[in-house]
């Protein structure tokens, strides 16, 4: 019976398939940022917590800007698109 049931699975493997398409990138931005935004938000908060334990204000606020500014070019959907498009206008380069 065992024996059956595994022949039953090989030959079903064994069947041919169609070839796939192409790589499917569907929800990879979205994937990435949620892997990535916990550990952006960790080594920004250990960072961060390292300035204020050694009372380096300055460095601590330059830090927090810095984080706070790559946190929004990159979890913002569609902000260098934007951003590239009104350097693109203000130059007088037309964006098509």
């Amino acid at each position: 019976m065992i024996l059956k049931t595994i022949l039953l699975h090989a030959v079903d493997l064994a069947q041919p398939t169609s070839p796939p398409q192409g790589v499917n990138t569907q929800g990879l931005a979205t994937f990435l940022r949620s892997f990535f935004a916990p550990l952006f938000l960790v080594i920004v908060s250990v960072v961060a917590l390292f300035f204020l334990f050694t009372r380096e204000i300055t460095r601590f606020v330059q830090f927090i800007i810095l984080a706070i500014a790559i946190g929004v070019i990159f979890y913002v959907p569609n902000i260098i698109e934007v951003t590239a498009k009104a350097i693109a206008g203000a130059l007088g380069i037309s964006a098509g």
